[in-house]
């Protein structure tokens, strides 16, 4: 088990929804990894999903970098949804 690769664990509670992090676990390959997630972090029916991505394989921007990495979206304050106005009937967004 020392030598299983660590494996990160994404929910997604219902459909429409997007998946969240939920923690990570050991195992041997993608299946064990999905049935051991499914065990661990699904027991009372929180999920109707599940994804696992081996750790090593997430590549992530360093948080010191934040400025410059997003500084050209600052300026473009179109894309912001803070203009629109969303219907009553538009659920999970």
């Amino acid at each position: 088990m020392k030598d299983w690769p660590l494996w990160e664990v994404f929910i997604r509670s219902k459909n429409g929804l997007h998946h969240k992090h939920a923690g990570s676990l050991h195992a041997a390959d993608a299946q064990m990894a999905i049935e051991n997630a499914r065990d661990v972090y699904t027991r009372r029916n929180e999920g109707n999903s599940i994804w696992v991505v081996k750790s090593t394989d997430i590549v992530a921007s360093d948080p010191e970098d934040g400025d410059m990495l997003f500084e050209a979206a600052k300026s473009k304050i179109y894309r912001h949804p803070t203009f629109y106005q969303l219907p009553d009937e538009v659920n999970n967004m």
